[in-house]
């Protein structure tokens, strides 16, 4: 595995090492002990998976006492995965890192703790993996607005994104709940 350097020093894009042939192909998509000689040294309790159409926009999401780190997949179709730094004692609070994610490229993300987190579906359809460092909370469950214009994310919209009531009614980076 490598990993790829983004304007966030935090956020790790991670390519696999992958094996292929005429049958198919194989890669390790998750290794602890290499993860940890790559920087990342967390504890996952949780998988998730879902699955989202052509123009689905989930996020921006964050927990606000439990704050979850992310490592993120997709395994079909493709995405444009985003992490917004919301530690007010970062350096790089407020701003962005963005990456396409795709069942071709096999890249993952590395959304750490303090992050708010979401994607766009730029395929057909595209499903989604991704471990947690720590449980969902929906108490604790914050949402930051997608299109705030201070964060000026350029999301590639192909048409209407397709949101949540909730994730639409997302709040602005000003009026949001954020970390120390």
């Amino acid at each position: 595995m490598q990993v790829l350097v983004t304007a966030i020093p935090e956020v790790l894009a991670i390519e696999p090492n992958v094996f292929g042939d005429e049958r198919g192909f194989f890669y390790e998509s998750y290794n602890r002990r290499v993860m940890v000689q790559l920087g990342l040294d967390a504890e996952f309790v949780q998988d998730n998976h879902s699955r989202s159409l052509r123009n689905v926009l989930r996020g921006l999401h964050y927990q606000i006492q439990h704050p979850q780190g992310k490592l993120v997949r997709v395994i079909a179709g493709e995405v444009y995965d985003v992490a917004v730094d919301l530690r007010r004692s970062s350096p790089t609070y407020g701003r962005w890192v963005g990456h396409m994610l795709s069942a071709e490229n096999k890249r993952m993300m590395w959304i750490p703790p303090g992050f708010a987190h979401g994607f766009y579906v730029t395929s057909e359809s595209a499903e989604f993996l991704y471990k947690t460092t720590d449980y969902w909370y929906p108490e604790d469950e914050r949402c930051l607005l997608w299109n705030d214009p201070n964060l000026a994310i350029n999301w590639p919209l192909t048409g209407e994104p397709q949101l949540t009531a909730r994730d639409n009614a997302g709040k602005s980076l000003a009026e949001a709940e954020t970390y120390p």
